[in-house]
């Protein structure tokens, strides 16, 4: 499979919520970063490994949001790189805020495993919906 099936499946498996089959695309020592400021990891360190980022981020995505999702607009192969433009979009339970925001994702892939996320957001539309400024 190519590197941009690897990362079509990932954003496929999300979306019908089988958490199990995008952990399953992950590398065992998977750096995920968050664009720094998103109030899930402010400074922008990675998360290294496919548990931390499902107790760090899916778990609370799933618990805190209303119909949280990620929309895939195109995809770009950069050889060992995917670039993904997309939307997030979702309702915050605590707030009641909706949240529509563009993103764009970088991903690593060798081997047919991702080996690191990088993600690029307007982080105060984040905050914004999470009441976190």
């Amino acid at each position: 499979m190519s590197n941009v099936g690897v990362v079509k499946s990932l954003y496929d498996g999300f979306g019908r919520g089988d958490i199990p089959a995008v952990l399953g695309t992950m590398s065992p020592n998977i750096h995920w970063y968050e664009a720094e400021g998103n109030p899930y990891m402010p400074s922008g360190e990675a998360w290294v490994g496919p548990d931390a980022i499902l107790n760090n981020l899916f778990m609370k995505l799933g618990s805190e949001w209303e119909g949280f999702s990620v929309h895939p607009k195109s995809f770009h192969d950069a050889g060992d790189s995917v670039i993904v433009e997309a939307r997030y979009s979702g309702k915050y339970k605590a707030t009641g805020k909706r949240l529509d925001a563009q993103v764009c994702h970088v991903w690593d892939v060798k081997n047919g495993k991702v080996t690191r996320f990088q993600q690029y957001v307007d982080t105060a539309k984040f905050q914004d919906a999470m009441g976190a400024r």
